[in-house]
């Protein structure tokens, strides 16, 4: 898929997904481009849990169930960890909300272009704790904290972006 194409396609896909397996070749690509996105200082301050496991990704769905994470056959958890630059003379600035946004919109991206669906679920993931079961459940170390998940897969209906504002509404040249 070009590009632009898969921007004006990638949306948030909220259904259920078909019960088809999603081979490794194409998590691993995936998640590499989530991988690859830029990351302030070069810390690479994010990381993914892969989670195909149906009992895991069952434990995952009632911690947020809805039709994406009852079915999805494949979840991936984004998680953070906060470094702040030290070095003598250096902004002492921690990036780790722009790295994981960063990379986790590549991962939406590749999903779109790879022809699945998925949905990037940050909110409900930050509510009621949720966050810290899915970290005891995945076992994720002390210094990093659960961000979302990403439910993904051959979606069962059809995805459509929801309309945007217009290019007027949203930009100005030179100054407002």
């Amino acid at each position: 898929m070009e590009f632009f194409e898969t921007v004006e396609k990638r949306a948030s896909y909220r259904n259920a997904f078909a019960a088809q397996e999603i081979p490794e070749a194409d998590i691993r690509k995936i998640v590499t481009a989530g991988l690859h996105a830029p990351s302030g200082y070069n810390f690479q301050t994010t990381s993914f849990v892969v989670v195909r496991d149906p009992e895991l990704r069952g434990k995952l769905a009632e911690l947020l169930p809805t039709p994406a994470t009852k079915t999805a056959p494949v979840i991936l958890v984004a998680v953070s960890e906060q470094k702040i630059n030290r070095a003598q003379g250096a902004a002492s600035f921690a990036f780790d909300t722009q790295d994981y946004a960063a990379a986790v919109e590549n991962i939406m991206l590749a999903i779109v272009a790879m022809g699945y669906a998925g949905v990037w679920m940050d909110g409900m993931s930050r509510m009621n704790d949720v966050d810290s079961e899915i970290a005891k459940l995945l076992s994720v170390p002390d210094g990093k904290w659960v961000r979302s998940i990403i439910p993904f897969g051959v979606p069962t209906k059809e995805v459509v972006q929801k309309e945007k504002k217009s290019f007027e509404e949203r930009v100005v040249w030179e100054h407002f």
